[in-house]
């Protein structure tokens, strides 16, 4: 083959190799209703297996974010592709679908075979643990475009759902309860104050008030609450739930709350984690501001009846969830704040 591509920057030899190393990490995430195999011109899902009587598809798409900054710094990129599944993975759970299956797409400045599975390996962690197959995706090298050491990443999944088991929120009412599903950490969003936060720190650090080192600690990949939420689905109404993601309290919940309402959240309900306590001190940074950008431990919230709480947080519990009643919905609008 000639090389006047490869001298352009683009190394079509090293793609082929990338994908044989993607290909154990993807066959990891198989599901049965999977048809075909890797290589073909689009992914295949039988929907034929499925019982539903009005089934519903569920999609969204995400990426990962500035976070990917810290992952080239760092040069650690086993991670970020369970980042990359999570935030699009939650998005469709919080609406109340199953997941089955998510495609990537990895943009590059050159394409590095072990690092590109490095991130599919994380894309194939996260998948597992969402229960999706990782049907297709796309690693495109755009040398001019991004830098040899950088790359982009985007994500798109489908999910199903009974029609009449979707959730919506126009059940809720004032009065329901607000359950609290933890957080690992960041997540995904804010790195860009992060970033700017830490700039000039020893991110191999292991500062006061931190289980591990700074740069771990900022790294830790967003959790997939997707069994969990369908483990509380099977056993009570699920009135509403919000995807704690960029926007923080005031921006998410509510986006899951009928015109009218509003939540009272109890910041002194479940446990935050060490690193933002370090971010606020770092910046000096309001507690309102705090609760506007990050998820502050709230990973994703659930809303049922008062009385269904307590069943709620047992069933949880036995999906060794970490869990609490951080709240209550009100006939107040707006995201409000006691402790």
């Amino acid at each position: 083959m000639s090389n006047v591509y490869k001298d352009a920057g683009v190394d079509v030899e090293k793609g082929y190799e990338a994908v044989e190393r993607m290909k154990k990490h993807i066959a990891k995430t198989n599901r049965p209703e999977v048809l075909g195999g890797i290589g073909a011109f689009a992914g295949l899902f039988d929907l034929s297996s499925f019982h539903y009587k009005e089934p519903v598809l569920v999609s969204g798409t995400d990426g990962v974010g500035t976070k990917l900054k810290l992952a080239f710094q760092l040069q650690k990129h086993n991670t970020v592709g369970v980042d990359l599944v999570a935030m699009c993975v939650n998005d469709i759970v919080a609406q109340g679908a199953q997941p089955l299956f998510f495609l990537d797409y990895i943009a590059c400045g050159k394409n590095d075979p072990e690092m590109i599975e490095q991130i599919v390996s994380g894309i194939s962690n996260g998948c597992k643990d969402a229960g999706a197959a990782l049907i297709g995706g796309e690693t495109a090298e755009m040398p001019g475009m991004y830098g040899d050491d950088e790359y982009d990443l985007a994500g798109f999944t489908v999910g199903i759902a009974e029609k009449s088991n979707l959730i919506t929120g126009e059940k809720i009412a004032a009065g329901d309860a607000v359950i609290g599903l933890s957080s690992s950490g960041i997540h995904s969003n804010g790195y860009s104050l992060v970033r700017n936060l830490v700039s000039g720190l020893d991110l191999t650090k292991k500062y006061e008030g931190l289980s591990e080192s700074l740069a771990d600690t900022l790294m830790e990949p967003t959790r997939i609450y997707a069994n969990q939420v369908a483990a509380v689905m099977q056993k009570m109404d699920v009135k509403g739930i919000s995807h704690i993601t960029g926007g923080g309290f005031y921006e998410n919940f509510p986006r899951m709350l009928p015109e009218g309402l509003g939540v009272e959240i109890n910041t002194t309900s479940w446990e935050r984690p060490g690193i933002f306590n370090f971010l606020q001190q770092q910046g000096n940074i309001a507690d309102d501001e705090m609760y506007g950008v990050f998820n502050m431990g709230v990973g994703m919230a659930i809303v049922v009846a008062a009385d269904d709480a307590e069943d709620a947080l047992n069933c949880l519990d036995e999906q060794g969830e970490s869990a609490s009643v951080i709240g209550k919905v009100t006939a107040n609008e707006g995201v409000h704040f006691t402790s």
